[in-house]
């Protein structure tokens, strides 16, 4: 018997200045999408509609457009980065449809027609702040691309930065895309601040990483640069001026658990040995496996019902328990720090003890801030009852 059919739009870049992570997206959730159609736990199929916005961002509009119009889908996975995620948040609200969105992102949004399953602010920049002010340095200097991922990630560093007494030497930004970076690894090997915060995205990411690299070493400085975004494909795009870049992410590669390794061996089945998962290609295919669970409880596409569906659905995914927070459309996450190494891959030094649910819009964020407040007066360590060493 031949099961139903539910049609579901992928949208991701494979060309432009961040085709490396659109084709991990799409590689992740065409992934899923198979496994799920050859699974007898689902009673109906998904058929991808897969559309490639080539990195600009108004096009990201029109394929949500088509999608929408000319195929019917009802939910839509995909939108690597906000500006993209922006584009597409009006039409699926008028529209009354779905965004699974996978990526990382900055937060203070929440929309009912966007299901978040990646990590939110509280999951990934305030750990990697808190990590850094505690460990290494209160002085930062900023350098990302020209949007709000940036934007607002620097607006929380700034916060806790200057909670702990600390100072955000510079901010430079980049348009996206843009890889004219010598100027501003110069200016750092001028200043020689005492850490670099990355939020830069794609191929502007590689070129600063590989130059950066190359300029401190001659200069003979040891610069720790910390990310909310490095992944393990990319860490292969750059090659070893990736290695020792500490890290912020609900998942690596390198994650022990049961259901992680098993996804591991069937991505290099499916996709050769020297491949690698990357969080937000994970992310993608926990998203679609979400969406597929949802419609198997909800027993319709009918939205309102999915979307009810979803809520508390739990999932132990590759990067260990997820569920929505039926609250916010944000998904539970469990928050990791690592260090790139020489191998292209991450090892971790520590997680949190529990899955921890998302707040969106930092309402704990003065809490965070007193918290950081009080270790800048008395040198104590604010993670160190919230986070276990990963041995």
């Amino acid at each position: 018997m031949t099961k139903p059919s539910v049609p579901v739009g992928i949208i991701c870049s494979q060309s432009g200045p961040y085709q490396a992570m659109g084709r991990e997206l799409l590689k992740s959730a065409l992934m899923a999408v198979d496994e799920i159609n050859n699974a007898n736990d689902f009673d109906f199929s998904f058929t991808p509609h897969v559309r490639d916005p080539r990195g600009v961002v108004s096009e990201y509009h029109a394929a949500c457009d088509d999608l929408i119009r000319n195929v019917g889908v009802e939910h839509i996975v995909g939108c690597y980065t906000s500006a993209s995620r922006k584009q597409v948040l009006p039409i699926v609200e008028r529209t009354d449809r779905l965004l699974w969105h996978p990526a990382r992102y900055e937060g203070f949004e929440c929309s009912d027609n966007v299901i978040y399953v990646g990590a939110s602010p509280n999951h990934n920049v305030l750990p990697l702040v808190r990590y850094a002010l505690d460990n290494i340095t209160r002085h930062f200097f900023c350098v990302g691309s020209n949007y709000v991922w940036t934007w607002e990630t620097n607006r929380v560093t700034r916060e806790l930065v200057t909670a702990a007494q600390g100072s955000i030497l510079a901010e430079r930004l980049l348009e996206l895309g843009e890889s004219t970076v010598d100027h501003i690894v110069d200016e750092i090997v001028r200043r020689r601040p005492p850490a670099v915060f990355n939020t830069l995205v794609g191929s502007s990411s590689y070129e600063f990483i590989r130059a950066f690299h190359a300029a401190t070493t001659a200069a003979g400085l040891n610069i720790p640069m910390l990310s909310c975004s490095l992944c393990e494909p990319e860490l292969k795009v750059v090659g070893p001026a990736s290695a020792g870049c500490i890290t912020s992410s609900a998942y690596f590669e390198s994650i022990r658990l049961p259901e992680n390794r098993a996804f591991v061996s069937r991505w290099k089945a499916r996709y050769g040995d020297a491949s690698s998962p990357s969080v937000d290609g994970q992310s993608t295919y926990v998203a679609v496996y979400l969406l597929a669970r949802a419609l198997q409880r909800a027993g319709t596409s009918n939205i309102a019902e999915v979307r009810r569906a979803a809520a508390g659905l739990r999932y132990h995914s590759p990067q260990g328990p997820v569920w929505i927070d039926g609250s916010n459309n944000h998904c539970v996450l469990t928050p990791r720090l690592a260090v790139s190494n020489t191998d292209g891959q991450f090892d971790i030094f520590w997680e949190a003890d529990a899955p921890v649910k998302p707040d969106p819009y930092l309402t704990q964020l003065d809490v965070a801030v007193s918290t950081v407040r009080e270790t800048a007066r008395d040198d104590a360590s604010p993670n160190a009852p919230h986070l276990r060493i990963v041995k």
